[in-house]
């Protein structure tokens, strides 16, 4: 019963965060409001997710997400609220989703753990109140996530072909983004699922296949359509989504200069239309959109406000950094995503010496399998990638929050233990106090209050767990 209790207090913060006061917000990425605002106008405009009324330029996006902001605001009549309304719900959903995931395998402290770090995450309440479509793709990936933990345990194909479905509607969401989970998924089927290796490797193909299919079915009719009866591919080079999805959306996220910097020339320009394109909201150069056409967010740091979707120009080095090992702890990306890393992996750490990886495997190694190698693919994928935005390392926070939910449980039995391990809870209090200290430093107005307040907590609990290792009933209980 308690641990029902706890979740829904976790809800109700977690819904406080995402729906307070979301009329303020206005309409967000303006970028994307106009293009919902088009969609309304006809069938043609919903389908090809017209950014202008007359079908003129499609946005740089697929369809999924932006369908589902047109059809709440067909519903709930367009407003800023209407068009927030999918994203700030998918977040409440992908904390119900998480705790039953890791509690499922990892028991219900640590998925308790697990939703209020998901909820409390900055950026991830940033994207929640955001119409960029982000939390979403999360919510649709916590669902394949959950079809691959199925499928791992059974060996069926039918969960794995679920898994694949939802990770190609992921696809149609925010493109090659959605694919960043395939590493942990194709590992984990491929080493935990209770079949032979033929048959294992059969079925990644086959669900392969079926990924492939969902996920280019809407580019392959756009492309098939011919250019004068549909809108213009808008950020592409050659009016197809193809280019599209391998350019602006793909290659150029990675590298600098994207397709052209492999090929050292130019990619081939496709006619260039009557009139000027609007500018997407990740295009860092060349021709500028309208004033606040979206370009989200320029501000999601403490010390200063967010400007999630207002729509100022600037350069997206001085929004997430230079490439390296460390991005991901500088002073633009730290306090949105970061400050938890340590803890999530010691916490992996722990709970992996304490299972004991061993054949065949159990549900907890399938969980820690999957946590572990989302989020080591994304964040080597975020501290070497050309170009994103702050909000898409929301991708990272559900594998983050599982692993500090499962390290802190894994701890805490540790705690009761009359070994050196023993000492890991208050060691790990310490040092995540540190941490949240060293990220804060940049930031005068937040740390003037909160850095005495987050180590003193800390200094303060650590301290009586120190004490209670000491007294004769703790040391006759262990």
């Amino acid at each position: 019963m308690w641990h029902r209790l706890t979740l829904a207090a976790i809800l109700s913060l977690s819904t406080f965060l995402n729906f307070f006061r979301l009329a303020q917000e206005g309409y967000a990425n303006l970028y994307y409001a106009a293009a919902v605002k088009s969609m309304l106008a006809s069938w043609h405009n919903f389908f090809f997710v017209s950014f202008d009324p007359g079908g003129f330029v499609s946005v740089d996006k697929p369809p999924l997400g932006l369908w589902i902001q047109a059809i709440s605001a067909r519903l709930f009549g367009f407003s800023g609220t209407s068009l927030l309304l999918p994203q700030a719900l998918a977040g409440v959903l992908s904390l119900v989703l998480l705790y039953q995931l890791v509690r499922r395998t990892m028991g219900p402290t640590a998925g308790l753990i697990s939703a209020l770090v998901l909820a409390v995450t900055p950026i991830c309440v940033a994207a929640n109140r955001n119409n960029t479509m982000d939390s979403v793709l999360v919510l649709v990936l916590l669902l394949a996530a959950w079809a691959a933990l199925r499928a791992a345990e059974r060996g069926r194909l039918r969960w794995l072909l679920i898994c694949f479905v939802l990770v190609g509607l992921g696809f149609n969401i925010k493109m090659l983004q959605a694919f960043l989970v395939l590493p942990a998924f194709y590992l984990l089927y491929l080493v935990a699922a209770p079949a032979p290796w033929t048959r294992r490797f059969l079925h990644l193909a086959v669900a392969t296949i079926l990924l492939l299919a969902v996920s280019m079915a809407w580019a392959v009719v756009v492309d098939l359509t011919p250019p004068d009866e549909r809108p213009y591919v808008g950020s592409s080079q050659d009016n197809t989504v193809l280019e599209l999805i391998i350019g602006h959306n793909g290659l150029q996220r990675l590298l600098p200069g994207g397709l052209r910097g492999i090929l050292g020339s130019q990619t081939r320009q496709g006619p260039p239309p009557s009139q000027p394109l609007p500018q997407s909201p990740d295009r860092p150069s060349g021709r500028q959109a309208p004033s606040r056409a979206g370009n989200p967010p320029d501000q999601l740091v403490p010390g200063g406000p967010s400007t999630l979707g207002t729509g100022s120009a600037r350069p997206l080095s001085s929004e997430i950094g230079e490439p390296g090992a460390l991005r991901l702890f500088n002073r633009q990306l730290a306090g949105q995503i970061s400050w938890l890393l340590p803890l999530a992996c010691l916490g992996l750490v722990v709970a992996t010496w304490q299972t004991r990886f061993h054949s065949p495997l159990r549900r907890h190694h399938h969980s820690l399998l999957l946590w572990g190698t989302w989020w080591l693919t994304q964040a080597v994928f975020f501290s070497v990638a050309n170009m994103f935005h702050r909000y898409y390392l929301g991708m990272m926070a559900p594998a983050i929050a599982a692993l500090v939910g499962t390290g802190v449980a894994a701890i805490c039995k540790e705690y009761r233990r009359a070994e050196l391990r023993g000492w890991l809870l208050p060691l790990a209090l310490v040092g995540s106090a540190l941490v949240e200290a060293v990220i804060l430093v940049p930031f005068p107005v937040w740390s003037r209050w909160l850095t005495p307040l987050v180590v003193g907590l800390c200094l303060v609990v650590a301290a009586l767990l120190v004490i209670a290792r000491f007294t004769p009933q703790s040391t006759n209980a262990r």
